[in-house]
């Protein structure tokens, strides 16, 4: 398992990859139509390309196998926090993070994430931030273990349907400044 930075290269791949891990995970929890217009909104060529274009973002990947098997994309809002609940001046997002079900249990989500904390703090981002749907409970348990707390509510749009979501922050000691 290796963990790096997508490449342009990736996009085609990486919007399969998205897509088909987030129909995984929601189909049957949201209705099919709202599900599909987020799809559509978020996952494709065109959107990953731009993602990966865009100087703002970056997208770690989990390849193994030959295939990519996780990312997680993260966001750079400029100096100031996007809501008063970020309590951070250099924010960095982690707008996706998603791994294979395959390897749920084997350390590779927490490789990830610990992948995401060190170059954000090289970074010179004094704290990470995300939503997580608060009817996760798995991801919950999750993002409490990697040193995330609860910042407060949110909301998620998913075609037609808005969701309640959790703020979750983890602050950083910034060494990279």
């Amino acid at each position: 398992m290796l963990i790096r930075r997508a490449l342009p290269a990736d996009a085609q791949e990486l919007a399969l990859l998205g897509e088909r891990l987030w129909r995984e995970t929601y189909t049957g929890l949201i209705p099919e139509s709202n599900l599909e217009i987020h799809l559509a909104e978020t996952f494709g060529l065109v959107q990953q390309a731009a993602e990966l274009a865009d100087p703002a973002n970056r997208t770690l990947v989990i390849e193994g196998g030959g295939a990519l098997l996780g990312y997680a994309l993260l966001q750079a809002h400029g100096p100031k926090a996007p809501t008063p609940a970020v309590p951070f001046e250099r924010p960095l997002e982690v707008a996706r993070f998603y791994v294979d079900r395959s390897l749920h249990g084997r350390g590779a989500a927490q490789a990830l994430m610990a992948e995401v904390l060190a170059r954000a703090e090289a970074a010179g981002h004094d704290g990470v931030w995300l939503q997580v749907w608060e009817q996760n409970p798995r991801a919950l348990r999750f993002y409490a273990k990697a040193g995330f707390r609860d910042a407060g509510g949110a909301t998620y749009r998913i075609g037609q349907q808005v969701d309640r979501d959790r703020l979750l922050v983890h602050t950083l000691l910034a060494r990279g400044l």
